[in-house]
């Protein structure tokens, strides 16, 4: 049995290992991607500051501590991810075996069933301040964590991600083998409100799976 943290996995890596393929669409995502949403004046005003912020003090210059701190949790929280069937929680631990690897990792950022603690993950999220970053390939790692969530959950259920390098968001799905990734979405121009609205869509398609 192979020990591996989900440090080391560059999305290569994940694809040879365990025959995953990336496809270029993938309905769910799709369906994510698509979902209208119109924000209220104080969810624009937040989301205007909030993107404002990162574009005038210094956001790409910015440890993933302080982004996020100042951006990604804000932004998550005000969606209204968190209810009594399921939250966002941070810096929590993901365990499987799946066939000669232990993996385990911290995840940066999971939406999982449970009220005080996590139970079932269905969203993973991985976030970086750089392109390129010395502990990894954050495509990898979230890719990773997203497979060890669908392990977890034994079904066939699908699961999304998203990574996060600096101003740029990109937003994941897997069902079965295959997996499809998004283009980004800046978070210091209009698609801020993009993010935020796939957010909104990302409860209402957790809820439909669990």
């Amino acid at each position: 049995m192979q020990k591996s943290n989900f440090r080391e996995w560059s999305l290569e890596k994940v694809e040879r290992a365990f025959q995953l393929v990336q496809v270029s669409k993938l309905p769910i995502l799709e369906e994510l991607l698509s979902y209208e949403f119109t924000p209220n004046v104080h969810q624009v005003y937040n989301l205007t500051e909030l993107s404002q912020n990162y574009a005038e003090y210094g956001g790409d210059d910015w440890n993933e501590i302080e982004l996020e701190n100042k951006l990604i949790s804000p932004v998550i929280v005000s969606s209204g991810i968190d209810n009594k069937n399921f939250a966002y929680f941070l810096e929590r631990e993901l365990t499987i075996t799946i066939d000669e690897y232990e993996l385990s990792g911290k995840v940066d950022g999971m939406i999982a069933t449970g009220f005080r603690s996590p139970q079932m993950p269905y969203f993973c999220l991985n976030e970086y301040k750089r392109g390129t970053d010395p502990y990894g390939d954050p495509r990898g790692q979230a890719l990773i964590a997203m497979l060890t969530a669908q392990k977890l959950n034994k079904n066939a259920k699908p699961i999304y991600g998203s990574y996060i390098i600096g101003r740029n968001w990109y937003f994941m799905a897997l069902v079965g083998k295959e997996y499809a990734i998004s283009k980004d979405f800046s978070c210091v121009d209009d698609e801020m409100f993009d993010i935020f609205r796939i957010l909104k869509s990302l409860r209402i398609q957790i809820e439909k799976i669990i």
